[in-house]
């Protein structure tokens, strides 16, 4: 059995998804809430958007499961997109609360 992923190894695998609209990772942004691994490794993501007509939404889902899929041993990788609770810019890092104005 290969080694048991860690949560912090999912979050630092979807840090290098990059929300193209705003430039910034989803982590720093907030958007990742969890990231739930069992014991063969499969991963599911729970995470938001910043907007429910998000016109990336399909592409960013991707784009965090290909992140996953990049982690050594990792099996199966499913995302799924909440809506409570909802996103707000409170949610992110500060250099993008800096960034967006909202410090």
């Amino acid at each position: 059995m290969s080694e048991k992923i860690t949560k912090e190894q999912v979050f630092d695998a979807i840090r290098k998804v990059i929300d193209p609209e705003v430039g910034f990772n989803l982590v720093e942004m907030g958007l990742i809430y969890d990231a739930i691994i069992d014991d063969d490794n499969n991963v599911k993501v729970v995470m938001t958007l910043s907007t429910r007509g998000c016109p990336l939404h399909q592409m960013l889902t991707q784009w965090v499961k290909d992140a996953v899929k990049e982690i050594p041993g990792v099996g199966e990788v499913e995302v799924e997109v909440v809506w409570e609770p909802a996103w707000n810019i409170s949610m992110a890092d500060d250099n993008v609360k800096k960034a967006l104005g909202a410090l």
